[in-house]
């Protein structure tokens, strides 16, 4: 592959809607020149990470693998860069999660294979390719130039870009690939396992902002009070990106099914609302997932968000992960509900002095929701 090829094949990766992290350990480097070196790899790249160490690559997978340079890790590097890419990306943007590792010649001549492994994963495929080269045959650099020719042709070959050149293997080297494909309910399965931390529905027509309001709950079902509290959430915010989030999975009951979980999707997809279904029950884990997030909730919820009951009882422990929260950038807007039969708003509940400034309130007069999901599933006999 000449650098006019190359080339071609880079802008032609930058100009597709796909954004990637990219674990590299043990060759490929001169890929990420390639990608950062052409204009518009800010459309494509949002992080590459290279674990180079053993333990860099224990602390990324959190876990000794049994082999470092095996198909097993570069599918556990591409699922972490996968889930990775998830909390980085805009909203409703395909991302890749890239995962390469290899043995490649050295400073001293290895007893075993010169191998490499790469592997990349989409929302719906699991790619991977074992390639092992000819001993003797090529100094390092070039076996590190042949894996990166290798793996950008993998990258293009997810972006759906046309790749025509020549192969860079020789016939004595050995090259064979393996792919999975995963439908919606093995990706919601895979999501309430924990393998996915989240998947995005973007039906809403607004353009993704970097910033989103996030209002979390069960839907169940979806009403007219959720959506007029989201509509006086995003102007009271100005800006942002307005997404509504179930998780799939509850500290206190059993997780969702596949089934439930499609079933409250065909909600938001008849409204034209964006919806992101999570696996974390907890608003400190949704602030990490959400970073810099604006999270609509009930004044019940608020209640509930900074009573220590919650925390094992312990006060300071709400306060230390309650500040966790704070310093992601995260903010919760607190629209009044019923709590134990009283109407309550933000002003009537005792926010620690701390944490006030975190929280901001829906007036009133400008919303009130005094019916809950639960009422409504009784008047509807559901």
């Amino acid at each position: 592959m000449r650098m006019r090829e190359i080339r071609t094949a880079v802008e032609a990766i930058h100009s597709s809607p796909y954004q990637a992290v990219l674990y590299l350990s043990g060759g490929a480097s001169q890929v990420v020149g390639w990608l950062l070196s052409i204009p518009g790899a800010t459309n494509t790249v949002l992080e590459v990470v290279v674990p180079y160490s053993k333990m860099s690559i224990i602390q990324l997978l959190g876990k000794i693998p049994s082999q470092f340079c095996s198909q097993q890790t570069a599918e556990d590097m591409a699922l972490l860069a996968y889930n990775r890419a998830l909390k980085l990306s805009n909203p409703g943007s395909p991302v890749v999660g890239v995962g390469f590792t290899g043995s490649l010649a050295s400073s001293h001549p290895k007893l075993g294979e010169h191998r490499f492994y790469m592997s990349t994963r989409t929302a719906d495929r699991l790619w991977t390719s074992r390639v092992t080269l000819t001993k003797g045959l090529r100094t390092r650099e070039e076996e590190d130039r042949v894996s990166s020719h290798l793996l950008l042709k993998a990258i293009a070959n997810v972006c759906k870009v046309p790749e025509k050149s020549v192969s860079e293997l020789s016939e004595s080297d050995v090259s064979d690939e393996c792919e999975k494909q995963f439908n919606e309910d093995q990706q919601l399965e895979q999501l309430i396992n924990g393998q996915i931390c989240f998947k995005i529905y973007p039906f809403a027509s607004e353009t993704p902002a970097e910033r989103k309001i996030i209002m979390p709950g069960s839907f169940n079902p979806l009403h007219d009070g959720h959506l007029k509290l989201m509509e006086v959430a995003t102007r009271i915010c100005g800006d942002g990106y307005p997404c509504f989030e179930i998780s799939a999975v509850n500290a206190d009951k059993p997780p969702l099914s596949v089934s439930q979980i499609k079933d409250r999707i065909k909600q938001f997809e008849k409204v034209g609302k964006t919806v992101i279904i999570s696996n974390q029950p907890y608003f400190y884990k949704k602030a990490e997932l959400f970073p810099n997030s604006a999270f609509v909730i009930g004044a019940d919820t608020a209640v509930r968000l900074i009573n220590p009951k919650y925390y094992d009882g312990d006060y300071n422990k709400m306060l230390k992960i309650l500040i966790g929260c704070k310093e992601t950038g995260c903010t919760f807007l607190v629209g009044g509900r019923n709590v134990l039969g009283v109407f309550k708003v933000l002003e009537d509940i005792d926010v620690p002095e701390e944490l006030k400034d975190m929280f901001i309130s829906i007036p009133a007069e400008q919303f009130r929701m005094d019916i809950s999901s639960t009422e409504i599933r009784k008047k509807s006999g559901m």
